[in-house]
């Protein structure tokens, strides 16, 4: 079946991305580099950490089960500081800033159903041992490839999170010094045939100071940096014509960011962090949990599925679902759709999935190394294409079996 996307002449698709200093994803740092200490000290820690910021304060909360020790206080200032919230004047002040934390011990009940003894179980990942973990919670995660881009993701989201850590290189190099941390991008591209034909609209805000080097700073100075130093310097010429459509700070001024500006809450921006709204979101947000939590290590592993089947010229577009009981350990469903792309029927490509690829979470986890502080990275810019990042899920080392599985 060939979808409608694929057959429209000409349409347009939007993605957003948002800056590290975005409130939201101050949050989401925080609670990954939470999850990275207690991972660092104690493999199995069990960790449901939430962080919400909003005017001079910052609270953590949620469920922790470990050995380990982390200094919360500590860690929420490095990070706020390390984004670039050091200064009053910013809206927000890691130095200052009150810190609260409400952080309780995680439910016997989810532990018995990941643990089965209701105990940290210690890591040896033998048939028994992955065959007794289960899922720590229901649910369904979604995966998705296509071939826009090298990374093999959505070409207006590819975009946007470039022009988001953009954005934030020139402004930690001092390219454009009257940049502040918050900030978003959006990419609106037109397809034709479902394939990107040009970049139709690109629009930037970026939170500023109000003055720069003694004098007010205008918008036409802003405007100015951001399309000398952000836009030209990453649009890809060949998708951009003099009908490109440019807005930079369309309300004319923002100084008031950060979680000044907006509340600020741990995994509010699930579609940044996958595909833009290209391919379907699950249930659960990713950042401040453990990779027990399918939330998180089964969206990766549906990604890296999806990848590999895209990769290995099964589909040139490909969505995976996997869903899950809590307790359990073999997905209850796995469904794949490719949109029509498929050089074999859709059915064949799910049972090549399910003969190549182990998803029950504790091989997932053995299989894509995630007992590791790798979560602070994610949690800005994106969890998946990510072409500054060597992660295990990215990487398309069952392409070859997955052709084979299928009888090419």
């Amino acid at each position: 079946m060939t979808t409608t996307f694929m057959k429209s002449p000409k349409h347009l698709f939007t993605s957003e991305s948002v800056t590290e200093g975005h409130p939201d994803k101050m949050c989401d740092q925080i609670s990954d580099a939470i999850v990275d200490e207690l991972i660092r000290q104690d493999k199995a820690s069990r960790i449901a950490c939430e962080t919400a910021s909003k005017t001079g304060f910052v609270i953590v909360f949620g469920e922790v089960t470990t050995e380990g020790y982390v200094d919360v206080d500590k860690i929420v200032r490095s990070v706020v500081n390390e984004i670039g919230y050091d200064r009053g004047k910013k809206g927000f002040d890691g130095n200052t800033c009150a810190v609260q934390v409400a952080l309780t011990s995680q439910s016997p009940d989810i532990s018995r159903g990941v643990d089965r003894d209701g105990k940290p179980t210690e890591v040896k990942y033998d048939e028994a041992f992955i065959q007794a973990g289960g899922a720590g919670d229901q649910g369904m995660m979604f995966g998705f490839a296509c071939d826009e881009t090298p990374e093999l993701m959505p070409m207006p989201i590819y975009l946007a999170h470039k022009l988001t850590r953009k954005m934030a290189e020139v402004r930690k190099t001092g390219l454009l010094p009257w940049m502040y941390p918050d900030g978003k991008s959006q990419v609106t591209v037109e397809y034709h045939y479902g394939k990107p034909a040009r970049i139709h609209t690109v629009l930037i805000s970026t939170q500023h100071s109000p003055t720069f080097q003694g004098n007010e700073l205008t918008h036409e100075q802003i405007e100015e940096g951001v399309r000398k130093y952000v836009i030209d310097a990453v649009l890809p010429k060949e998708l951009v014509d003099a009908d490109l459509k440019v807005y930079v700070n369309p309300t004319g001024r923002f100084v008031i960011g950060g979680p000044m500006g907006d509340a600020g809450l741990t995994g509010r921006k699930i579609i940044v962090d996958t595909y833009g709204g290209m391919g379907r979101h699950g249930g659960g947000a990713f950042s401040g949990k453990d990779p027990t939590k399918v939330d998180r290590s089964a969206a990766y592993a549906a990604r890296w599925v999806a990848k590999n089947v895209v990769a290995a010229g099964l589909a040139t577009r490909c969505e995976v679902q996997v869903s899950y009981a809590i307790g359990v350990a073999q997905p209850l469903s796995i469904n794949v759709e490719t949109f029509g792309t498929g050089v074999v029927e859709d059915e064949a490509i799910a049972e090549a999935i399910t003969s190549v690829f182990d998803l029950r979470p504790r091989a997932i986890i053995h299989d894509l190394d995630l007992l590791r502080p790798i979560y602070r990275q994610l949690a800005a810019y994106g969890h998946f294409g990510r072409d500054d990042l060597d992660l295990t899920w990215e990487k398309t080392n069952k392409a070859e079996e997955l052709r084979k599985a299928v009888g090419l």
